[in-house]
């Protein structure tokens, strides 16, 4: 295959999923995962607290022999949390959750990206730390020719299993890649930049996410709150690195 689907040329990139992230892997220095109604949110809430999040691509048995491999506790899914069982996918259920320190969290797309990354630095962003994974990617001097990122939205699934680009993802990518440009940051691929440009032309990303389709299915669903915490714009400056398997606070 021809190395147009790179990007090349360009020190932010910007694409879909784990097929996308895989594709962009082998030619950049960084990954920076956004998912913002679910994983990359969770990982910054957790982390926020002093918790290590172990990344796991599969809610099934696979993911309990990795929690008591890794001396961890297992975040269930939102519906599927209990008192006993308080640790889950839900942001709000994580911020009022007992503190541990140490936490797998199953994700088939944040996971799974991250498993795509390859020998790339992963970072977790979402709307709640966008500025401060921006500043820190120019500081440490990615978004140049020499040490391209790629910003990768997860999107969600349609039930067949396909990929659904989804509105919050693109608007929470393009704030990490506004971020970038604003902090002087490397030239953007056109891909990058429609989606930094997105993210500046809506008036109010808060009532974007919780109207657009995730938004709405959350909110129906009785997790208002998660839709809340994804849109606390900014709120945070922990930046989350993936080292030894695990997201940490980066320095």
């Amino acid at each position: 295959m021809d190395d147009w689907f790179l990007q090349t040329g360009s020190g932010a990139r910007f694409d879909w999923g784990p097929v996308g992230a895989q594709r962009l892997a082998a030619d950049v220095g960084c990954l920076v995962i956004i998912d913002v109604l679910s994983f990359t949110t969770s990982v910054t809430v957790a982390v926020e607290s002093g918790t290590r999040v172990f990344p796991h691509a599969w809610r099934d048995e696979s993911a309990s022999r990795f929690a008591e491999k890794m001396g961890a506790r297992l975040a269930v899914g939102r519906r599927a949390a209990t008192s006993e069982r308080p640790w889950s996918l839900s942001p709000a259920a994580l911020r009022s959750a007992p503190y541990t320190p140490r936490l797998v969290l199953p994700s088939p797309n944040g996971s799974s990206i991250a498993a795509a990354a390859g020998g790339a630095t992963v970072i977790a962003g979402c709307l709640r730390n966008a500025s401060a994974v921006g500043r820190w990617l120019v500081r440490h001097g990615y978004g140049t020719l020499d040490r391209p990122v790629a910003v990768i939205a997860s999107g969600e699934r349609w039930p067949d299993g396909s990929l659904r680009p989804a509105l919050e993802d693109l608007l929470g990518a393009g704030a990490v890649l506004a971020a970038l440009r604003k902090h002087g940051g490397g030239a953007l691929s056109p891909e990058a930049a429609a989606a930094a440009d997105c993210f500046e032309a809506v008036p109010g990303v808060m009532g974007a996410v919780a109207g657009s389709a995730s938004g709405r299915e959350l909110r129906d669903g009785g997790f208002a709150g998660d839709v809340d915490i994804a849109t606390e714009l900014d709120v945070s400056d922990i930046v989350p690195i993936l080292t030894d398997g695990a997201f940490t606070a980066a320095g």
